[in-house]
Formats: C-alpha cells, structure tokens, sequence
C-alpha cells in the first residue's frame, strides 16, 4: 500500500472516532425519553348558578389506577343515547337543556354561548355535561363548514 493511501485510510479511520464517541457520549447520558404523561379525558360542564344564569367550568374525567393499558372511570349511568346530526342553519336562542345529559361532538362543529357572552366551541372529540336545566339557559349554534354529528346522553339519575 502506498503512503498516501494509508495516510487516506488513516484519516478515514479517525473520522469515525469522533462520531463513535458523540454516539457513545449520547447513549451513557440521560438522554432517555421520560414517561409521556397520559391524556387527561376532559369535560365541559354547563349548569345554573344561583344567578339563574348558565356558567361553565371544565374538569378531568377521575380515572382508576391503569390496568395494563387501560385506566376506567366509575360507571355512570345513562338511560338512553341519541345520534343527532344538526346542518348549518342550526341557530337556537336562549335554552335550557332539556335534562341533565352528556353531549359528545363527533365530528363538525357548534358553540353554545352563555348569557355573559362566554362561547365554548364544540368541537369533534369534546365532551359537554349539560346540567342548566333551569334559568336562562345557552344559545346553540352551528359553526364551520359541514353538519356536526353529536351524542346525546341523558342521565339515569334526574332530580
């Protein structure tokens, strides 16, 4: 082998001491991915001050300790559920809701605003626990570009 080739082969050789060492410092440091924390299953829920008026405010669904993969609430009991698609035109001035339900967007989108001007956007995925079944209640409306298709899930246990 010629001088020059081995001095060529040499180089070559030391440049992969520095990246074998970069690799290696990157492997023996913490730099694992730490736990990702889990995604809280959140709700809006709607009811009736004693203003008479409708106020909101969002909790985290309370889940047991995981099982494998899975973490459960407590049951809740339900007495029925209703498929309802609204197109855009749906525009409904100041409403109670009729009981106490769940309301689960799938897909499209409303908003319900509150008699202080508070608009809470509904959109696919979110929960909304509709407890103002008294006062003045919400508007509803459609907002978007397609019909929404939603859940409604009325409670076992009305007052």
């Amino acid at each position: 082998m010629t001088t020059g080739r081995r001095i060529a082969t040499g180089l070559v050789a030391l440049g992969w001491i520095p990246t074998l060492a970069f690799i290696g410092v990157h492997w023996a440091g913490d730099t694992h991915a730490a736990a990702q924390a889990r995604t809280p299953i959140k709700v809006t829920r709607i009811f009736t001050g004693p203003d008479n008026q409708t106020h909101a405010e969002e909790y985290d669904v309370p889940l047991g300790a995981p099982r494998g993969a899975t973490e459960l609430s407590d049951a809740v009991d339900v007495t029925s559920l209703q498929f309802r698609r609204t197109s855009l035109d749906y525009d409904l001035p100041f409403h109670t809701a009729p009981q106490r339900q769940y309301v689960i967007t799938l897909s499209g989108e409303s908003e319900v605003e509150l008699g202080d001007g508070t608009t809470i956007r509904l959109h696919p995925g979110h929960i909304l626990l509709a407890e103002d079944v008294t006062g003045q209640g919400h508007i509803s409306r459609a907002i978007g570009t397609e019909d929404r298709i939603s859940l409604f899930i009325p409670l076992a246990d009305q007052d």
